[in-house]
């Protein structure tokens, strides 16, 4: 410590001096930064370096060297560059430097240069991978991926006798943070060859026919080479004049086909060309054909909305799946009709403007609601049989009709009773009358009732009857919360008296007055024939006994007190007393 005693002293003096120039040179040392080394020595295994301002010597391991084919080129005291990693490990303490990073960050620094100035790079296609190729930048020691589109111009589906050969690449795209580079062998390919491609292009017009060796098939057309060496695509909408599905129903590799030219392209240098351009058109004769009238046709596709048919060779139609029946809806066209099959068809409609023609397959059949109609008429009573249930309602169908289902709802089982009980007594196939209640052909709907087979409906009891008048019912049941369950006379309903409608005075609106078996007279209150609603009420005849009863003796005084009726007398004593103010 006597160094530090005295800082007068020249051994101190000469300690700062260099301790400050040892700190000066620490400062251009820094992660992250490319720097220059000199090789110490060199082994087998590794390679050591030293610089100016580290603490210790950096080593290399050699075959990251050799990866690069450097490492028969240098010797002990040659220069290297490479990327300072860490100053020091957490662990071992030693410092992390390498040349590959070193070697990819120049890279990264001059590709950024060359894509801003839109200039190429050297490199060569090391192997296939998915959607592409990698390749390797030969000067700037980085791989980058080669989409297969950009291969060609044209789609090629084997590039094999390009890989390991040096060419130039156009840079496309660079993503830093990803260290993502992609480039285009077709850009270049393109750049050479759009001015003599223009030329080429000028040399058509619309209306030329030329002849392409088919060198591509895809979904959505057909690519063409031109005996030129020009590509051309032909699209499936211009393959033919029928339906194409898929380009292959037409033409196959390497045939040859006469192409119309129907479209020229100088800023897309492209031509669109067509094959059914140069076939006869069939709808120049679609004036021989008439809406309404049948043809012979031909099936050549089945689909999911119905199926394609040909009426003559090229002219394809439409017939949708709803014009398959009259009385079914959503039938599979495979399971009525086949690839292949001739069948009458007529046509619907004829659109030229649109080039559609539309077909039916029902118009060519009998209506079987018409022959329902012409044949049976609402009243008339019809065996039947069960060909179908749901949880509401019966389907059944008379023999001489099969195709035509005539709609049962529950509610037309019984007049009296639980219909949905009276449901689960019925099945498939069992036979039964049924009497025809509606028979709409617009809407083709045909409604029948079991109950209307079997007799009149009972609540035309009530046909004659208005509201107020009074009927006789025997009581059938009293329930405490529901009321009392009566049964008029003569009728085969039983009707529900509320609680609420059986006296005006709450003590007496006791249901459990009565035990069953009793008669009582009521007055009807309400009455609705189309909806089969009948009320009765034992408060209203009440109402209309008193209201009788206070019209017939109000004249004398005093008279009622002897009546069965809460106040009746109070009130008639009342009507007196105005009666004789007014005198």
């Amino acid at each position: 410590m006597q160094i530090y005693k005295d800082t007068s002293n020249p051994d101190t003096q000469e300690f700062k001096k260099l301790l400050n120039s040892e700190f000066s040179k620490n400062k251009n040392v820094e992660e992250g930064k490319v720097i220059e080394c000199t090789v110490k020595k060199i082994t087998d295994n590794y390679c050591y370096l030293s610089a100016d301002g580290l603490k210790q010597e950096p080593v290399l391991d050699t075959r990251e060297l050799s990866a690069h084919g450097l490492l028969d080129k240098i010797k002990e005291n040659s220069k290297i560059e490479v990327l300072l990693e860490r100053l020091e490990h957490p662990k071992t303490g030693e410092i992390i430097v390498s040349y590959e990073k070193a070697v990819k960050l120049a890279g990264w620094k001059k590709i950024v240069e060359l894509h801003k100035q839109e200039e190429p790079v050297n490199g060569k296609i090391l192997r296939r991978c998915k959607g592409g190729a990698e390749v390797s930048l030969i000067d700037l020691g980085l791989v980058a991926f080669l989409p297969g589109s950009m291969v060609d111009e044209a789609p090629m589906k084997n590039f094999d006798h390009l890989i390991g050969q040096p060419q130039k690449f156009a840079i496309v795209k660079l993503d830093m943070q990803r260290g993502n580079v992609v480039v285009s062998r077709k850009h270049i390919i393109s750049s050479f060859k759009t001015a003599d491609k223009k030329k080429l292009i000028e040399s058509f017009k619309e209306g030329d026919v030329v002849t392409g060796t088919c060198k591509q098939l895809t979904s959505f057309g057909a690519f063409f080479r031109l005996d030129n060496g020009l590509d051309v695509l032909c699209h499936t909408s211009e393959l033919s004049y029928s339906r194409v599905s898929h380009p292959d129903e037409v033409v196959s590799e390497g045939e040859k086909k006469q192409l119309k030219i129907i479209g020229v392209d100088l800023e897309k240098l492209q031509l669109s060309t067509s094959i059914r351009g140069l076939l006869p058109d069939p709808f120049d004769g679609i004036d021989k054909y008439e809406e309404g009238k049948i043809y012979k046709c031909k099936i050549i596709k089945c689909t999911e909305f119905g199926f394609f048919a040909t009426l003559e060779e090229n002219l394809v139609c439409l017939c949708h799946q709803s014009e398959f029946s009259h009385t079914k809806k959503n039938i599979p066209s495979k399971k009525l009709f086949s690839v292949g099959q001739e069948i009458d068809l007529a046509i619907k409609e004829i659109q030229k403007d649109q080039r559609r023609i539309s077909l039916s397959y029902k118009d060519t059949i009998p209506n079987p609601f018409e022959t329902f109609k012409k044949k049976y008429k609402v009243g008339d009573i019809l065996d039947t049989k069960i060909v179908s249930k749901n949880e509401y309602s019966l389907f059944v169908k008379v023999e001489d009709i099969n195709d035509l289902d005539i709609f049962v709802h529950a509610n037309n089982l019984v007049w009296t009773g639980n219909s949905e009980e009276e449901l689960t007594k019925y099945k498939v196939g069992d036979s039964l009358k049924v009497k025809l209640l509606e028979c709409n052909l617009e809407e083709q709907k045909i409604r029948g009732g079991v109950r209307e087979a079997h007799g009149s409906d009972p609540i035309l009891f009530f046909e004659d009857k208005n509201i107020n008048d009074i009927i006789t019912c025997k009581v059938i049941s009293a329930e405490r919360k529901l009321g009392l369950k009566v049964q008029p006379i003569g009728c085969e309903l039983d009707f529900i008296i509320k609680k609420s409608a059986i006296s005006s005075n709450p003590a007496d609106a006791r249901p459990e007055r009565w035990t069953g078996g009793e008669t009582l007279d009521v007055a009807i209150a309400e009455k609705d024939l189309k909806k089969r609603k009948i009320v009765l009420s034992i408060k209203l005849l009440e109402s209309l006994e008193k209201a009788e009863a206070l019209e017939k003796y109000g004249a004398e005084s005093g008279s009622g007190r002897s009546l069965p009726f809460s106040g009746l007398a109070d009130k008639i004593l009342n009507k007196s007393k105005e009666e004789d103010n007014k005198e």
